[in-house]
């Protein structure tokens, strides 16, 4: 049945993730140059800041690909959206669940290794950078699909108990 509340959190997990790949996830400012470096889930940006903060050019480092983080968040979106259609098979909602556990903690430790050893380096700065909306997304999604899975296995417990009555 796809009204169950699960359905409901699996789907924001979708929504949350494919949210992540238009937000910037991490930034770095050098105050003495202005360069800035900005993570996206596709790449590692760097660009020129003018007078009120805004890019204006771009930077003198070279762009890096983080396509990892973008096809891990896919990854986890199509699993979420997988997982949703599945309601008549629980066994395997759960199978999927645990799956998408593992591709969203892949997805949040790739997101800090671009931030912390790849994309920090990029910049001479005093700070570690700032995080921005686009690097929480992977946390609330494990929360959504741990709620699921959660509610998941209380189904799956109901009808074994009802099968057991008969």
């Amino acid at each position: 049945m796809i009204q169950r509340i699960q359905t409901v959190f699996l789907f924001l997990l979708a929504v949350a993730v494919i949210a992540m790949l238009f937000l910037p996830l991490w930034s770095k400012t050098d105050a003495v140059t202005g360069e800035t470096v900005i993570l996206t889930a596709w790449e590692v940006k760097s660009a020129m800041l003018n007078e009120a903060g805004e890019p204006a050019a771009a930077g003198q480092t070279p762009s890096r690909s983080a396509i990892a983080i973008g096809i891990l968040a896919i990854a986890a979106a199509i699993v979420a959206l997988v997982e949703i259609f599945q309601y008549r098979n629980r066994l395997n909602q759960m199978k999927l669940g645990l799956l998408n556990t593992l591709v969203l903690a892949a997805l949040f430790g790739t997101s800090f290794y671009y931030a912390a050893y790849v994309a920090a380096p990029m910049v001479t700065a005093e700070d570690n950078g700032s995080y921005h909306a686009g690097f929480y997304m992977p946390m609330l999604a494990l929360l959504l699909n741990a709620l699921s899975n959660r509610f998941i296995k209380r189904d799956e417990d109901l009808v074994r108990s009802v099968d057991r009555l008969r």
